[in-house]
């Protein structure tokens, strides 16, 4: 965790000396920052997923539920992610538009989950 906090505190303290004169390399310094500490966060995933793999086998058919929920983690992460650049960038209306598509994503993924409760209910009450 050090790690990243000091990738991130330099970036942007190069991103901050480049402000003045030359705002368009401060923005790659970021990028390039961001960058690097996704990179270490997607080497920390091999842990997560074997522990995922394991949860699956035992949950059987409930792992539908697991998947839907992984997924939609990752289209938040992502869409976050992407949101954040831009909008450091000073393209608000871009990040805007990745926040609606990914909120749209979220409700296209959790659709499964949606059907299977409104039948569930629908099993209940009748």
């Amino acid at each position: 965790m050090l790690k990243v906090a000091v990738i991130g505190v330099i970036g942007s303290m190069l991103a901050l000396l480049l402000k003045g004169e030359r705002a368009e390399q401060g923005l790659w310094v970021i990028l390039a920052s961001c960058l690097l500490i996704l990179g270490m966060s997607l080497s920390r995933i091999e842990s997560i997923l074997s522990v995922v793999h394991s949860l699956e086998e035992s949950l059987g058919e409930g792992a539908l539920y697991l998947q839907v929920l992984l997924k939609m983690i990752g289209i938040a992460y992502v869409a976050e992610f992407g949101s954040g650049l831009c909008k450091d960038a000073g393209y608000g209306a871009v990040a805007g538009q990745i926040e609606f598509f990914g909120k749209l994503m979220l409700l296209a993924v959790s659709m499964p989950v949606i059907q299977n409760l409104i039948t569930l209910i629908g099993t209940i009450g009748g």
